[in-house]
C-alpha cells in the first residue's frame, strides 16, 4: 500500500498521523465544553486546528479493494523511487491512525 502523499520518511508518515490525530482530540475537546467557554469559542469562530487526514490506496491490478479498517503494511517512498521505508499502520474508517 501507498499513502496517498508520497512521504519521503517514515519520520514525515507518523508526523502526519500524530497531527491528524492531535486535530481529533482537539475538536472533541471543543465539543465537549460547555457554551461561553474557550472551546465553545474556538467552535464558533473556525479556529480548530486543520483535518487532513493520512489516507492511502492500493497500486496496480489490485487496487480499489482496500480494507477500510484494520492493520496492514504502507511502503515509500513510490515508485519508480527506491523504497526506503516500510510501516505497520492500523487504519480505522479509510484513515491511518497508528504507525508502529
Amino acid at each position: 500500500m501507498y499513502t496517498t502523499k508520497n512521504y519521503k520518511s517514515k519520520k514525515e508518515l507518523k508526523e502526519a498521523v500524530q497531527a491528524y490525530n492531535d486535530a481529533v482530540e482537539a475538536r472533541a475537546a471543543c465539543a465537549r465544553a460547555g457554551p461561553y467557554t474557550v472551546g465553545a469559542m474556538l467552535i464558533a469562530n473556525g479556529k480548530l486546528p486543520e483535518l487532513n487526514p493520512v489516507t492511502y490506496y492500493q497500486a496496480g491490478p489490485c487496487g480499489g479493494n482496500e480494507p477500510k479498517d484494520g492493520t496492514f503494511c504502507c511502503e515509500g517512498p513510490h515508485y519508480p523511487e527506491p523504497h526506503r521505508w516500510w510501516a505497520t499502520v492500523t487504519a480505522k474508517d479509510g484513515k491511518i491512525i497508528k504507525v508502529k
